[in-house]
């Protein structure tokens, strides 16, 4: 299947992946899609039960370094090395919005959450949010069916000068916090190694959770109060919150660069250079 997929594509690096939110159907429905960011500027789209690509779109000029769907899946978000964004349609092709806030500095994470109508006084169906590698962090309200986007917050994250420059630091990462309506969790080189949560509603750091080392990986959990960090020590780390305490995931040998919790909450999957691994979480 990966093979009949991918063929296609062997030239250009996948840079990102997501899946297409859908209702719960079963497998083999039409509605089975994943979105994938190419090193070229290109956006494709896969059917899975279909085993071919649906749809290709060229909104960037540089490599793409994140993407996703909104949550009603009618629009793909997408964001480049040159930290230009883009929304487009996955139904006519077209790219229907071009944000050039984050110019200049890589995009490192776009993410939509659902939110109820006028939630911060402004109209939107969702509210979505991009990073970029100069550690800031731009929130919008959107609704796309009318054209609309609007900045809802804009962030930015003071950090000591380093002189080895930004691509030897750790990435700028964002999320939402599922447990905390309205509330963003921040992590990245600053001046501590800490998790900082932001309160988009009291415009301001509410919380701040200490770890161990500065984060290469971020994922909160859908189910319970977990957070999930990778970090550059070849470790992970669960943490309960609102408390402080890490629960050490070792077994890897390089940098954790992606850990993503399962929709169940109950699986954490972690990835290095090397090795993919699952972990059973109980607990919760």
């Amino acid at each position: 299947l990966c093979h009949q997929v991918w063929g296609g594509v062997a030239l250009q690096s996948c840079q990102c992946l997501a899946w297409k939110p859908h209702p719960v159907v079963a497998w083999g429905s039409e509605s089975q899609h994943i979105v994938a960011g190419y090193s070229d500027g290109t956006i494709r789209v896969f059917s899975i039960s279909r085993t071919e690509m649906e749809l290709k779109m060229h909104p960037h000029a540089a490599a793409l370094t994140g993407g996703g769907y909104s949550t009603d899946g009618e629009m793909i978000l997408s964001g480049g090395k040159d930290g230009l964004g883009g929304g487009s349609s996955p139904r006519t092709g077209m790219t229907i919005r071009v944000l050039a806030d984050h110019k200049g500095s890589p995009i490192t994470v776009l993410q939509c959450t659902r939110k109820q109508y006028r939630d911060f006084g402004v109209e939107g169906g969702e509210l979505w949010l991009a990073t970029s590698s100069d550690r800031r962090v731009s929130v919008w309200a959107s609704n796309w069916l009318k054209d609309k986007c609007e900045l809802l917050d804009w962030l930015s994250f003071p950090a000591p000068a380093s002189p080895e420059g930004l691509s030897s630091l750790p990435p700028s990462l964002a999320a939402f916090c599922p447990w905390e309506p309205g509330t963003l969790v921040y992590v990245g080189f600053g001046m501590q190694k800490e998790a900082l949560f932001y309160s988009l509603r009291k415009k301001q750091v509410v919380k701040k959770i200490s770890l161990p080392y500065f984060a290469t990986s971020l994922s909160l959990s859908p189910a319970a109060h977990f957070m999930a960090v990778g970090f550059g020590e070849r470790l992970g780390g669960v943490l309960r919150c609102p408390h402080s305490d890490v629960q050490d995931y070792a077994g890897h040998d390089d940098i954790v660069h992606l850990c993503r919790f399962a929709p169940s909450g109950c699986r954490l999957l972690t990835a290095s250079h090397s090795a993919v691994l699952v972990w059973e979480l109980t607990g919760g």
